[in-house]
């Protein structure tokens, strides 16, 4: 299999299968990943219900399988005189809002499954744009050497020495000055073309859904920016064993461009490290991106930072409501996080695979 300068060999597509019929933590997390990406992608189609949709009658319904207990206060004559009287309601769930709900009566299953697209634009685009600048940086450095690579390797280091939370809000702040919106609103393709609205009657499920999602383009710029710094360090230190390999030595003798060079020899041989990262990666982004919604810089309602950041004032009466987004966020990064395990210890011959459950 070839994509552009970049193959796959029969030997690596072995080893993927080979390791992946071997691990029941490979298998688990890819099942994981994938339930997360139907619900990123058919997110319209399976929540129960609008996740905007507001229904104060129904506001904190606990989930299936449990029940809540709130004191209700009315007025009472008694005696001839008005008293307030304060008793103890059982609160029942319902099949209806099968996560329960949360302090504005809002679905927070079909908020969870939104959630889920928030996360996976943030992770997959932050990813890329921070694989694109630190491979750039870190394949110019290790090639090159001397004073390019200091000067660059140099401002790495001074990226490593911020804490990536507080580097991201410092950079959310610089970027908005310069947007007057933090976000994108994308029109949904399933919405759009009433195909969501079908299916959603076919089954029975209310509607409609939100025509639109949010794209917090910011966000993305910002994770990135914080990012590069890891992909730059893994491509400099794969540049700097490459570049003195007989082939790329061949290449350059017979007249080879650096930049043909670099593209046709030094990345192709690189690839397997900047892949794991990138799985890895997209993980700590999803983190990232979480504690950015918690603390309101994401630029949208619908995340599961946001979310739980919604439900920390309940925590004691109604728990559901912060920790099923947390949850979420749990079994996203434990699931890609064994993806990346399984590709790494398919890829990298040198590392030997612990074996299945």
């Amino acid at each position: 299999m070839k994509i552009g300068p970049l193959s796959i060999s029969p030997r690596t597509i072995r080893n993927l299968r080979k390791e992946f019929r071997s691990s029941g933590l490979a298998r688990i997390g890819v099942v994981l990943v994938v339930l997360v990406l139907l619900a990123a992608v058919f997110a319209p189609m399976i929540a129960p219900h609008n996740p905007r949709t507001q229904n104060l009658d129904q506001a904190q319904l606990p989930p299936l399988g449990f029940t809540d207990t709130e004191q209700q206060t009315r007025s009472e004559m008694v005696n001839g005189s008005i008293e307030t009287v304060t008793e103890n309601v059982t609160v029942n769930a319902t099949t209806k809002y099968p996560m329960g709900t949360n302090s504005l009566g809002q679905d927070i299953l079909s908020r969870a499954i939104y959630g889920a697209r928030t996360s996976l634009l943030v992770g997959f685009f932050g990813t890329l744009l921070a694989a694109l600048l630190g491979v750039t940086v870190g394949l110019t450095a290790g090639y090159y050497r001397g004073r390019v690579d200091d000067a660059l390797m140099r401002t790495a280091d001074v990226s490593l020495a911020f804490p990536s939370l507080v580097l991201a809000i410092a950079l959310i702040g610089l970027f908005s000055r310069f947007q007057a919106s933090v976000a994108i609103k994308v029109t949904d393709p399933l919405v759009a073309t009433g195909f969501a609205g079908w299916f959603r009657e076919l089954v029975g499920l209310p509607t409609p859904m939100p025509e639109t999602f949010v794209l917090p383009t910011v966000v993305i710029l910002v994770v990135g920016f914080v990012n590069w710094v890891w992909f730059a360090r893994i491509a400099r230190g794969e540049a700097l064993s490459i570049r003195e390999e007989e082939y790329v030595k061949a290449a350059r003798a017979l007249g080879g461009s650096d930049t043909r060079i670099v593209f046709r020899h030094v990345l192709p041989n690189a690839i397997t490290p900047i892949l794991v990262l990138a799985t890895i990666q997209v993980a700590a982004i999803i983190l990232l991106e979480s504690a950015l919604s918690f603390l309101g810089f994401s630029g949208t309602t619908l995340s599961w930072g946001f979310d739980i950041a919604q439900g920390r004032d309940y925590l004691s009466s109604s728990w559901w409501i912060a920790t099923v987004p947390g949850l979420a966020i749990v079994l996203s990064v434990i699931g890609i996080n064994l993806v990346g395990d399984w590709l790494r210890d398919a890829l990298d011959p040198g590392i030997e695979g612990e074996g299945g459950l």
